[in-house]
């Protein structure tokens, strides 16, 4: 048994020191990628770890650096697809580093600041060096901004809401805030690049399907659209959805098919929506009254999620860079850890770092046909 034991240690750093013929502190300086190491001496502790079967305790790393290496991550809108993107690329950056994510979910629209405060209260518990917040709802985003932590903190937002940037930092301390960074998609440009492409095609009306207006996103995306489709001259019927969902904005396009048969009235040239989600409901309710797309009439959606692609026709949307998104909250945390260089952005409105979105022109958006 004893020897069993003995067999199944772990072995230690002093055990590797030994074997390279070097100090512990130079194999702690190695492990943990120093830069005041000879290439020579990083090969010969390296063999030895790699000989003995070493792996560094995240323990022993702490108390050496009074660092946990672990990140807390509070996340969400976890049914959609953005977030769970994001949360993907934020992991895998954290893992190329050497450091550990710790993840809790809430709900986005029904998340308390108690609630908040309490996640927060129990990743200061497990000693975290930094946060990163995804907060897609003005609840999560107000709550994150109000969350009293001293650790470096990442906002993933959108620049509007129904509270703007500037509220909520004005919530966060005066030292708080050189700790503190927000990023985002710049989702105005794109919303320019698909109304300047309609306004190419001829549309002038249009119908717009809003997200819930409690999640930040939607409201961006109508703040953007009413500003930019005023300036093209395309008159815009807003559509109020409570929801992303499909199920929601197909009863709403059955609704309003059946009012403009009634009235007599012309139908919209185009269809925008919120996201991709409203949109195949929309192309649905067209299909099923008979509406040939694009011929009769233009659907976009947003997010470009799986498969969208494939829909008939194939859907023109934006295409979110979720993963650079993440990417890039990482690299701001690791920045505030004084472990990396501050990101380059191309765009920053009101204090948000925002990474560019693409928009991917398929068939469903043409010509505006003549009404």
């Amino acid at each position: 048994m004893v020897a069993n034991r003995a067999i199944n240690k772990r072995p230690s750093m002093f055990e590797v020191a030994k074997l390279a013929g070097v100090s512990h502190q130079t194999v702690s300086r190695v492990i943990n990628n120093s830069p005041d190491v000879s290439d020579a001496t990083r090969a010969k502790v390296q063999a030895a770890v790699d000989q003995l079967g070493y792996r560094p305790s995240n323990s022993a790393r702490a108390l050496a650096s009074h660092r946990s290496r672990t990140i807390g991550l509070i996340a969400g809108g976890m049914k959609f697809f953005g977030p769970i993107s994001a949360i993907t690329s934020i992991e895998s950056i954290a893992r190329e580093h050497g450091l550990f994510m710790s993840v809790m979910m809430v709900h986005e629209a029904l998340c308390t600041q108690a609630e908040f405060d309490n996640l927060c209260d129990t990743f200061i518990e497990q000693n975290v060096d930094a946060f990163i917040f995804l907060t897609p709802t003005d609840v999560m985003f107000a709550a994150a901004c109000r969350a009293k932590v001293n650790q470096p903190r990442v906002i993933v937002t959108s620049t509007h809401g129904q509270m703007t940037v500037r509220e909520g930092l004005s919530l966060i301390s005066t030292d708080n805030k050189r700790r503190t960074a927000l990023v985002g998609i710049d989702q105005w440009d794109a919303m320019a690049r698909i109304v300047g492409m309609m306004s190419e095609y001829g549309h002038k009306s249009a119908l717009y399907f809003a997200g819930p207006n409690e999640w930040r996103d939607a409201h961006t995306r109508l703040d953007a659209w009413r500003k930019l489709s005023a300036m093209h001259s395309i008159d815009s019927q807003i559509v109020r959805c409570h929801t992303w969902n499909s199920d929601e904005s197909y009863a709403q396009m059955n609704h309003l098919l059946d009012e403009y048969g009634m009235k007599g009235a012309p139908l919209p040239t185009a269809v925008v929506s919120a996201n991709d989600n409203q949109a195949v409901g929309i192309i649905r309710s067209l299909h099923e009254h008979k509406l040939r797309i694009p011929q009769d009439i233009s659907v976009v959606g947003f997010d470009d999620m799986p498969g969208m692609d494939n829909l008939y026709p194939p859907l023109t949307t934006v295409q979110p860079d979720f993963e650079a998104l993440g990417g890039v909250a990482m690299r701001e945390t690791l920045r505030l850890l004084g472990e990396g260089h501050e990101p380059v952005f191309l765009t920053n409105q009101h204090g948000v770092g925002l990474i560019p979105a693409k928009v991917k022109a398929r068939s469903s958006l043409g010509p505006a046909p003549r009404r």
